[in-house]
């Protein structure tokens, strides 16, 4: 079984820039969505590397919701902090700097078209890439580790920015947690 992780910090704490409404409704009715319907659909009771192989798209769809929830409440804090040590090395070797890194990922964010999350990854050959991906699929699922994630469906920001996408992101930045970050590209070597 499966089961809705606690978020690592308090509803309101990443107030400003993400609203206690929004939280709520996105952590306890969507992410808890996710978590009981990939309960209800694993009837064989098959752990985590079994389901990242399955091909049913019910199941593809609420294990890639669980997981990258799961994922993106750890890379959010109320306390940020910048970059630093081998994950902001990697960064500046592969996009120049981290301002053109933040640039060229926020641009990811904003051309997925309807719905999606776009990631900071590390592929089996430990590389950095930037991906988006439609709807819930992770970064997991083909064998991909995810460093860095945003999630882009409107239920992560309509109530405070409405269709303004792109204020969303340049906000969120705001509310990084460098730190979970750098663990996540180490844990990736």
């Amino acid at each position: 079984m499966f089961a809705l992780p606690d978020l690592p910090y308090a509803y309101n704490s990443l107030e400003p820039y993400i609203d206690e409404e929004t939280m709520r409704i996105h952590h306890d009715k969507h992410h808890g969505a996710y978590v009981d319907n990939l309960n209800k659909l694993n009837t064989q009771n098959l752990g985590l590397e079994e389901l990242l192989k399955s091909t049913d798209q019910k199941i593809i769809n609420n294990l890639g919701g669980h997981l990258n929830h799961s994922f993106f409440w750890e890379v959010m804090s109320p306390n940020p902090n910048a970059p630093s040590g081998k994950v902001l090395e990697a960064i500046n070797s592969t996009f120049e700097s981290l301002e053109k890194f933040k640039e060229a990922f926020s641009e990811k964010a904003m051309t997925i078209f309807g719905s999606g999350w776009a990631f900071l990854i590390m592929s089996p050959d430990k590389k950095l890439s930037l991906k988006r991906h439609s709807f819930q699929n992770s970064p997991l699922m083909h064998g991909n580790i995810p460093i860095l994630g945003i999630d882009v469906w409107e239920h992560a920001y309509y109530l405070k920015y409405q269709n303004r996408r792109a204020d969303y992101i340049q906000a969120w930045w705001n509310v990084v947690n460098w730190t979970k970050v750098g663990e996540n590209f180490i844990k990736g070597l």
